[in-house]
């Protein structure tokens, strides 16, 4: 049975997305819709995985039934790809699966040679006009399919402007362009060995080829990793008839989006070129117009596009993002999709749908982003230090940013390999710099719109951009941007502000953003939704009053470590460590004990009611003492015999307490099982602290966490000791008053695997997935993500870092054993998660699917966990409804 790989617009859905992809899908369902859409075919995503199967190429099959497609194009069109008289002219581009916005290649003005841009000059009465188009398909061609650098051609036709004296493509005459033709000409040639090629049906054949090759190209792969699509996705290929917006003045292309993407607003937000083509207002090698301006511009045309808006969005119950081109006075739509959008918009969108009973609550959660939520968190600037404005630009994409100069996307990139703060400055952004966008604190050009690559890149990623900032001049190559009257050379610190479009010289302070009520409406049905609760990892009275503020329901993980790293605190700490006897040992951690219990009752006060988890003491020891290299050091330089000694004493402790394998060594339950000392001072201030709030009608609930129990023996014997201090310090009458729990934290795979022996002396499992993915993975965190991980993720080795998207493979399944097997003993058992991964959209929806309680995470990362969580719930009920529907069928 031959496959079919090709399908004409009016065969095709929406809902046949998977097979060709998002642009095709649409361009099919708004052909059907009765939308003024040229027409066109589309080359199917099984084409693509036929393509790179079959050595790269297009196979026969493909190319036959492309051609038969054409040839329909052709009768529909009135015209003949290749004739000299009536030429076709057709586009070729690509179209994902997932929306991959500028990530892949597209050409314009296929068909076109010597023979029939004659042809198309006389049909048109335009000769400017036709060879603009001419010029246009041999640097898209010579770039796209041949691999010339674009700089070529752009050095080229910046030489014919100074030789003519103009600055707009527009103003260049028929003469300039056949001049400029054949420069480019002689360019291919010099760069490739070969002609540009005449043959139009080659020239379609290498296109289509060459976009189906961008699917792996870098910024596509980069954009992919970010975005967490598939690979195996692919992309399918759009060949459609041409419309031409630069026929003259009353023609026109733009980008138009059907609410603003910034913020959300129900008005229309775009921008359009008079007598240009659609690349030029994406590319920003043009400042353009806002759409506004059109409505007195073109004030028919605005209405039919207002119209053509408002029915998009309409049927896909969402904001769109239209491509759209006026070819003398007549509107077409080229694409329609999801607009991105920067999580402000997202949030008022979804909120504004509901309200407008568009969209149920339960599907306006599915529409947002939970990786951009922390969006909503965006620093702003003081504006009481704002004094020194260089330019003010085009607010592409909201928050502030401060960082140090980098004109190029490596540099940016390698800056923040190296722990510095960066600004990517670049005329305009093109798709090869991805890399840098993804590496800066903020994106600054001088050219392009709000619907520059630049701009929706940024906003897709929550980067602060300021775009079009025309007072500004960038000189790439002596690495110098003039702005204000003053030159700034690469690495002088700058600060945007995405917000307005200001470019401020030097460092400006920010100041931490508020929720929206949009954001508190939407966590409000997410809370409604979800079944999975929300704690915080603090370690502080100030980091539990952030998260608390942010909807914690609780801390599912209190540090104690962290508490004594502030240098008062580290030398009591050292001091305990260096002691030699147990009575030492105590004397120190005497001291220590009223700080401790000062830190727990400011996180009970701002935690009153809610659940606090608090680990014992978990990383070794040597941890808190200098390095060797900084003790020998310090060595050479004492100033006294007295200092020496005492330097020595500590070398010789830090070699005693060397181990070859720290995270396997003396850490955790094991440290305090050899020096019960430590935990026993831990549990008294824990205690000491709760009885002291509990004094002043603070509600405790209070949850002491064992760390890296390997075997139910360790936790049975701390267990122990736990309610052994608790009769010390509460006695019977407090004790009923501080109703505690005591559990472990199970980052062991033995823990895991014999996790029903663990839980006869646990009240809850917190599982550590960052040390039970180290240990189940046999990898060094800090080693894998330095040395060889990133080689995995390249060769496909692993389809996430494990340590952001939690393996549900692996470690995955230790924990739902876990799980299960904790419960097969104790039903009520409290499990949750407590590593990184409990921010993680992916693992959350892991998290909810094996029926945990709980995932903690970093503060500023909370709502973004409850949407996710609420996501993970409605997700599963869609599933459960599709199963219990085709049971009933």
């Amino acid at each position: 049975m031959t496959i079919k790989y090709v399908y004409s617009f009016q065969e095709g859905s929406a809902r046949m997305k998977n097979l060709l992809g998002g642009k095709g899908a649409n361009l099919a369902e708004m052909t059907n819709a009765g939308l003024p859409v040229p027409p066109g075919f589309t080359v199917t995503t099984d084409a693509c995985h036929a393509f790179f199967k079959f050595g790269n190429r297009l196979t026969d099959e493909m190319v036959r039934q492309i051609l038969a497609a054409l040839r329909q194009l052709e009768t529909e069109k009135g015209q003949a790809f290749g004739d000299p008289y009536q030429p076709l002219l057709v586009s070729v581009r690509s179209g994902s699966v997932s929306s991959m916005p500028g990530m892949m290649d597209t050409i314009l003005n296929l068909g076109l040679n010597d023979e029939t841009v004659k042809g198309l000059a006389a049909a048109t009465r335009n000769e400017r006009f036709a060879y603009d188009c001419y010029r246009r398909l041999i640097q898209m061609f010579g770039n796209v399919v041949l691999g010339i650098e674009g700089f070529q051609f752009e050095m080229l036709l910046h030489r014919l402007k100074a030789k003519l004296g103009v600055e707009l493509d527009q103003d260049v005459t028929a003469e300039g362009w056949r001049e400029l033709i054949e420069a480019y000409k002689s360019c291919v040639r010099k760069n490739t060995g070969r002609e540009f090629p005449q043959n139009v049906y080659e020239q379609l054949k290498l296109a289509a080829e060459a976009v189906f090759q961008s699917w792996n190209n870098q910024r596509a792969q980069v954009y992919r990793r970010i975005n967490r699509i598939p690979d195996h996705q692919g992309t399918a290929v759009n060949i459609q008839s041409m419309v031409f917006g630069n026929r003259g003045d009353d023609c026109g292309t733009g980008v138009v989006f059907t609410r603003n993407p910034s913020t959300g607003e129900p008005v229309l937000f775009g921008e359009y070129l008079i007598n240009a083509q659609g690349e030029d207002v994406v590319a920003g090698v043009r400042t353009p117009q806002t759409i506004e301006t059109l409505k007195s511009a073109m004030p028919e045309m605005y209405a039919q596009l207002a119209q053509v808006c408002g029915q998009l969005e309409r049927h896909y119950k969402d904001m769109q993002d239209i491509e759209f081109t006026v070819e003398n006075g007549k509107l077409y739509v080229l694409q329609t999709r999801s607009g991105k959008r920067n999580a402000q918009a997202a949030m008022r969108i979804a909120v504004d749908l509901v309200n407008e009973g568009v969209l149920t609550r339960e599907k306006a959660l599915l529409r947002i982003e939970a990786s951009h939520l922390d969006q909503l968190l965006h620093r702003g600037l003081d504006d009481a230090a704002v004094q020194d404005v260089l330019a003010i630009g085009l607010p592409a994409s909201p928050g502030a940013a401060i960082g140090m100069i980098a004109f190029e996307a490596d540099t940016a990139a390698e800056w923040k390999q190296a722990g510095k703060q960066v600004i990517l400055v670049r005329p305009e952004t093109t798709p090869e710099d991805i890399h840098g966008v993804l590496a800066a604190e903020g994106v600054l050009t001088s050219r392009g719109g709000m619907t520059s690559h630049a701009a929706v890149v940024a906003r897709g990623m929550g980067k602060p951009c300021v775009c079009g900032c025309e007072d500004i001049r960038i000189d790439e190559e002596r690495k110098q941007m003039t702005a204000g009257g003053r030159s700034f050379s690469e690495g002088e610190w700058i600060t945007l502000d995405g917000a307005t479009g200001r470019v401020i010289a030097g460092v400006v302070p920010l100041k931490e953003a508020t929720a929206s009520n949009e954001l508190k409406q939407m966590l409000a049905w997410a809370d409604e939704v979800r079944s999975l609760r929300v704690y915080a990892n603090a370690d502080t009275p100030e980091d539990a009053r952030i998260a608390r503020g942010f909807g914690a329901e609780g801390i599912g993980l209190c540090r104690t470590e962290h508490m004594f790293f502030a240098p008062h605190r580290l030398e009591v700490m050292q001091r305990m460590i260096m002691a030699d006897t147990q009575e030492e040992r105590r004397a120190a951690l005497a001291h220590l004990l009223p700080i401790q219990q000062s830190d727990f009752e400011g996180i009970f006060a701002e935690m009153d009611g809610l659940p606090v988890t608090v680990r014992l003491l978990d990383p070794p020891l040597h941890e808190f003492l200098p390095k060797l290299s900084e003790l020998q050091a310090a060595l050479s330089e004492a100033d006294s015999e007295q200092e020496g000694e005492r330097i020595k004493r500590m070398i010789r402790k830090v070699q005693a307490l060397h181990e070859a394998n720290p995270m396997l060594g003396q850490r955790g339950c094991r440290l305090g099982i050899v020096y019960p000392e430590i935990y026993d001072m831990q549990i008294e201030a824990l205690f000491k602290a709760a009885s002291a709030q509990i004094e002043r009608r603070v509600e405790i609930h209070l949850e002491i966490m064992i760390p890296l129990v390997g075997d139910a023996s360790e936790l049975k014997l701390l267990r122990e000791l736990v309610d052994e201090v608790a009769e010390q310090v509460l006695g019977s009458d407090k004790r009923r008053n501080c109703r505690y729990k005591v559990g472990t934290m199970i980052e062991v795979p033995r823990a895991a695997l014999t996790a029903k022996q663990i839980a006869a002396h646990a009240d809850f499992f917190s599982f550590g997935t960052n040390d039970l993915t180290q240990m189940t993975f046999g990898y060094s965190r800090d080693d894998a993500e330095g040395k060889f991980l990133a080689h995995y993720l390249d060769k496909k080795l692993l389809a996430n870092n494990p340590f952001q998207v939690l393996d549900s493979e692996g470690v995955g399944q230790l924990i739902d054993w876990a799980v299960t097997a904790g419960r097969s003993l104790k039903p009520k058992l409290k499990t949750g998660i407590c590593g990184e991964h409990g921010g993680d959209k992916e693992s959350i929806a892991f998290c909810h699917r094996v029926g945990l309680d709980y995932v903690s995470c970093s503060p500023y990362r909370i709502p973004m966990a409850r949407i996710a969580a609420a996501q993970a719930a409605v997700e599963q009920g869609k599933h459960a409804d599709s199963s219990q529907t085709a049971k009933v069928v």
